[in-house]
């Protein structure tokens, strides 16, 4: 899947290890990059999908599980569940380790124990086990996710941040669409333990292509040492910075709202309206179309308007028409109303989801992995906690989606409210502190001398620029402020 890297020192190639940290495995890579390389993008896509995949593949099969293992719905709900808990987690422990050691080790062996769990699953003989195993398979799928986010911003720089993370959000889109339709085909040809089977070849094939193609991407003088302590203290300061806390619950009810929807729609649409198993097939990947279509406009609005702008203008949007939804689904509206108004309520999400992390990483540059393991697990972590509440509350399947859905939505909208005024704010003294003088001076300079220059800028750059001098955030993210600033200009 994924092209070999340039054998010449291209721009697009990610960062090998400094010399002086001993051999290494991989072929050295050059400096980061100036362009986007497709091949990295199609690995790192295809390492994003193995959460959707791993969430959805299955759905359909429920019922079929339900009478093979001899047990009950709910206990077969808790599988997801379970699922969801290991993706929060595992982001948490893998994005803190890739800090202090780099990315491609923690991929690799997450790679293999998810082919280890995938395995296990097919020949899971109860639902407890099955259930452990999905947690393992969760915890180890967490990888693919968190460290593709982080080695975007080891190798990316400025505006190409936000347009490689629309990229991954296409595919994140794309499986949804193609995982039910798969699911079902599975179910036609055999039982369902074929689809782990499935599973367990699509890991052993990125094991594989990351092992011969990707090179380390963080070099050593820019890992984070002090093992667990150190692992702590990062997240501790990521946890006292109200601005990236916001940002985060953001992202964790907004995924809520997705997962409030996949969990509730094969009951809304089969049960209620009497749909097919082919029929809900297509308007779940409705849906996924429009998170896929707004992921790629947000992406080609990247460079042009603020990712702030885009965040603010979205949540609006989703509070607008989840709120239409709900109203829709308490007048007893049909599919005619309740379709539409969800495929756009979803197609919302296309905007928020890469907002956030860009928004994020560019922010804390310095501690992208545990920043984007945070962002995760609030994600998978607030979905698992919030996608259960529609079978707990009972009444009518699309009233109790539509009000779910609306609930969090409104949330994410208050959140953001308070938001908007803590992106200037000062963050914790060790944080400020670590900005040196010469960061401190790179992005005064900067900024002078395209005041000077007068060159153009683009929306909300200068705004940026001042912000991340403001903040004081350390280490290269200073840099990454001048980069976008040039980026920008220069596109």
């Amino acid at each position: 899947m994924a092209s070999t890297p340039p054998a010449t020192p291209a721009p697009t190639a990610p960062v090998a290890a400094q010399p002086g940290t001993g051999p290494s495995t991989s072929p050295p890579a050059p400096a980061r990059p100036g362009r986007i390389s497709a091949g990295l993008v199609l690995l790192l896509s295809a390492l994003t999908a193995i959460g959707p995949l791993t969430i959805d593949l299955y759905l359909s099969a429920f019922p079929r599980i339900v009478d093979e293992l001899g047990t009950t719905e709910s206990r077969v709900q808790l599988t997801l569940t379970a699922t969801l808990a290991g993706l929060a987690l595992g982001q948490l422990l893998i994005g803190s380790v890739s800090d202090a050691i780099g990315r491609r080790a923690p991929l690799l062996v997450s790679l293999a124990v998810y082919v280890a769990a995938s395995a296990g699953i097919v020949f899971a003989g109860s639902v407890a086990a099955l259930t452990g195993l999905r947690f393992v398979q969760g915890l180890a799928a967490a990888a693919g996710m968190v460290l593709s986010m982080a080695i975007v911003r080891d190798s990316f720089e400025g505006y190409q941040i936000g347009k490689v993370i629309a990229r991954l959000m296409l595919v994140v889109g794309v499986a949804p669409i193609l995982a039910p339709t798969i699911g079902a085909q599975f179910l036609r040809l055999g039982s369902w333990r074929g689809m782990f089977v499935a599973l367990a070849v699509v890991g052993a094939v990125l094991f594989v292509l990351v092992l011969l193609r990707l090179r380390e991407t963080l070099p050593a003088d820019r890992r984070r040492s002090g093992g667990t302590v150190a692992a702590l203290r990062s997240y501790g300061s990521l946890l006292t910075d109200w601005s990236f806390i916001g940002l985060a619950l953001i992202a964790g009810f907004y995924m809520a709202a997705m997962f409030t929807y996949i969990s509730a729609s094969t009951f809304v649409f089969q049960d209620f309206f009497g749909m097919s198993a082919q029929q809900y097939a297509i308007v779940f990947g409705v849906g996924a179309v429009s998170v896929t279509a707004g992921s790629q406009i947000n992406g080609a609005l990247v460079g042009r308007v603020a990712p702030e702008r885009i965040l603010q203008g979205a949540v609006a949007a989703g509070f607008v028409l989840s709120g239409g939804l709900l109203v829709a689904a308490l007048a007893g509206g049909g599919l005619a109303w309740l379709v539409p108004l969800i495929v756009l309520t979803l197609g919302t999400a296309g905007f928020v989801m890469p907002s956030v992390p860009a928004i994020a990483l560019e922010r804390n540059a310095h501690r992208a992995g545990s920043a984007a393991a945070l962002i995760g697990a609030f994600q998978f972590g607030v979905g698992a906690i919030i996608a259960p509440v529609t079978g707990l509350l009972g009444g009518s399947p699309p009233v109790t989606m539509a009000a779910v859905m609306f609930g969090v939505v409104v949330i994410a909208g208050a959140v953001l409210l308070g938001l908007r005024h803590t992106f200037g704010a000062p963050v914790p003294d060790e944080a400020a502190d670590a900005l040196g003088t010469r960061d401190a001076a790179e992005v005064g300079s900067t900024t002078t001398a395209d005041e000077e220059a007068g060159g153009p800028r683009a929306a909300g750059v200068v705004d940026q620029t001042e912000r991340e001098a403001a903040v004081g955030v350390p280490d290269d993210a200073a840099a990454l402020a001048e980069a976008t600033v040039l980026a920008d200009r220069g596109a």
